[in-house]
């Protein structure tokens, strides 16, 4: 069992910077990989990075280029800097972890492949 909390959402301008943290506790020597997802209002929620343990990482289109994702193995904790935010980057903030093997390396980019969820943290992004 691995609990997730996410922190560091809040209210920024466009073009300005947030950076989100996930704190993981329980088993987590058997997360293979973490992702963070977001939930704009009235809109599905989506895949935004994915940290995988055998060091690569994925970042949907939409942020790449601007969020950088990463894990501190030693804190358990995953980051999600965000740069040069827009008002459509508003959303609810998950993070997920994964136990699958296959996530060590690849893949990893479906909600299935997520066995444990937080709460969400809001990130808006207004002027």
């Amino acid at each position: 069992q691995v609990q997730l909390v996410e922190s560091g959402g809040g209210l920024v301008q466009p073009g300005g910077s947030l950076s989100l943290s996930c704190s993981a506790s329980g088993y987590t020597s058997n997360i293979n990989a973490m992702g963070w997802y977001r939930e704009p209002p009235g809109k599905e929620r989506e895949l935004v990075a994915v940290w995988r343990r055998g060091g690569n990482t994925y970042y949907a289109d939409s942020v790449k280029g601007r969020f950088t994702i990463s894990r501190a193995n030693a804190k358990n904790t995953m980051f999600l800097q965000m740069n040069s935010l827009k008002p459509e980057d508003t959303a609810v903030y998950y993070c997920a972890a994964s136990f699958r093997d296959y996530c060590s390396s690849y893949g990893c980019t479906e909600e299935a492949d997520f066995g444990s969820w937080g709460q969400g943290t809001q990130v808006t992004v207004s002027s």
